[in-house]
């Protein structure tokens, strides 16, 4: 599994960039999000990376942020008919937040309005991620005015383990088992999820 690419950016164009690390140039597929912060060629980047992996290809794409990288796993991993393709659409059409917010409020119009993903994708990626895998309510946490950072790091901590392949249930209860525990006193997203896959992987 590869994290994260850290060096020199040697190219970029809207859907693609080329990081150079150690002589050797490492090529990511990245959404236009991630292009806005990339920076002047030459310039020290780091992008989180996500690695793709069919019988034919092994393909890298690149994210500027964890938000961004989640929600490309939720979608290719969540959704039935969603592929890095229409994974890199979304990011690329719409902005992270307003996705959330679309999904949560069911505003499959708005959703639909990302080229190449069309009405029925869009009452899919609602119905999918809102009502079966129920990451909706997680967003709804962490957007909510009145949660506090506890609750909204545990939010985003749910998220980032759906992302990785678990389900809902599994990521609460993990969660709810370490909660207070000096493992995450730091109090970020990060230390949930590392503390509660200590948790998880333990059975």
């Amino acid at each position: 599994m590869i994290t994260y690419l850290k060096g020199t950016l040697a190219e970029s164009i809207p859907n693609r960039a080329t990081i150079d690390i150690g002589g050797i140039g490492y090529e990511v597929a990245i959404p236009l999000s991630t292009y806005d912060t990339l920076g002047a060629i030459g310039g020290q980047v780091k992008v989180l990376t996500h690695l793709h992996v069919r019988e034919t290809e092994h393909s890298l794409f690149g994210f500027a942020t964890e938000e961004e990288r989640d929600l490309f796993r939720l979608l290719i991993n969540r959704v039935s008919g969603i592929g890095p393709k229409l994974g890199m659409a979304v990011l690329s059409g719409m902005a992270v937040n307003q996705f959330k917010a679309n999904v949560v409020n069911g505003d499959v119009a708005a959703l639909s309005k990302i080229s190449g993903l069309g009405k029925k994708t869009a009452e899919r990626i609602v119905l999918e991620l809102k009502d079966k895998v129920g990451v909706a309510e997680a967003w709804q946490v962490s957007s909510a005015e009145n949660s506090s950072p506890e609750n909204i790091a545990m939010a985003d901590a749910v998220l980032g383990l759906i992302a990785l392949g678990y389900k809902q249930v599994e990521a609460q209860k993990a969660l709810k088992a370490i909660q207070g525990s000096k493992d995450v006193a730091d109090g970020t997203p990060d230390a949930f999820i590392r503390a509660a896959l200590r948790v998880l992987t333990r059975g």
